[in-house]
């Protein structure tokens, strides 16, 4: 197969990429760009660790081909920070124990962030909702809707 280049902007920058037709976004994310936030779960979009903010809208990236992204605009979990300062979610995932082994975290952290961009003052079922494509082994997912809540809070009170 032969490499096609294909520009997106990643975490706010743009980026030129040589890509396989059948290349997975997740794949190009971690080896090509070294995002290794982004993790390999099941590779079939069940698990919702691969979530990335793809174009406005959260996706499990091992289901999209990297070709897609051309001309696109994604997040990565190592994108949600900001000049060495942590997103309010980050800081309340900590804050309330929303964090265990890690590993769904950056899924759960763009899910929330992709829904209070949009909602900063979302409902208890609008959260769970939001979270709902990740799956959690470890929280019982009751920290990671208080640390969503929280961070709310702290959004709309410091419009960030």
């Amino acid at each position: 197969m032969s490499k096609e280049k294909i520009q997106t902007e990643v975490n706010g920058k743009m980026v030129t990429l040589e890509v396989e037709p059948d290349d997975l976004l997740v794949d190009v994310l971690r080896e090509d760009l070294g995002l290794t936030g982004t993790k390999v779960g099941c590779r079939a979009g069940e698990c919702g660790s691969c979530s990335i903010i793809l174009n406005g809208k959260v996706v499990t990236s091992c289901l999209i081909p990297a070709m897609k992204a051309d001309g696109g605009k994604i997040m990565t979990i190592e994108g949600l920070e900001k000049d060495g300062k942590l997103h309010p979610l980050q800081k309340a995932f900590v804050e309330k124990g929303a964090i265990q082994c890690g590993f769904c975290t950056p899924g759960m952290l763009l899910s929330a962030k992709n829904l209070l961009d949009q909602n900063p003052d979302p409902t208890l079922e609008e959260m769970k909702i939001a979270i709902s494509g990740v799956l959690c082994r470890c929280t019982g997912y009751q920290k990671i809707i208080h640390a969503i809540h929280a961070a709310s809070e702290t959004i709309r009170k410091q419009g960030v």
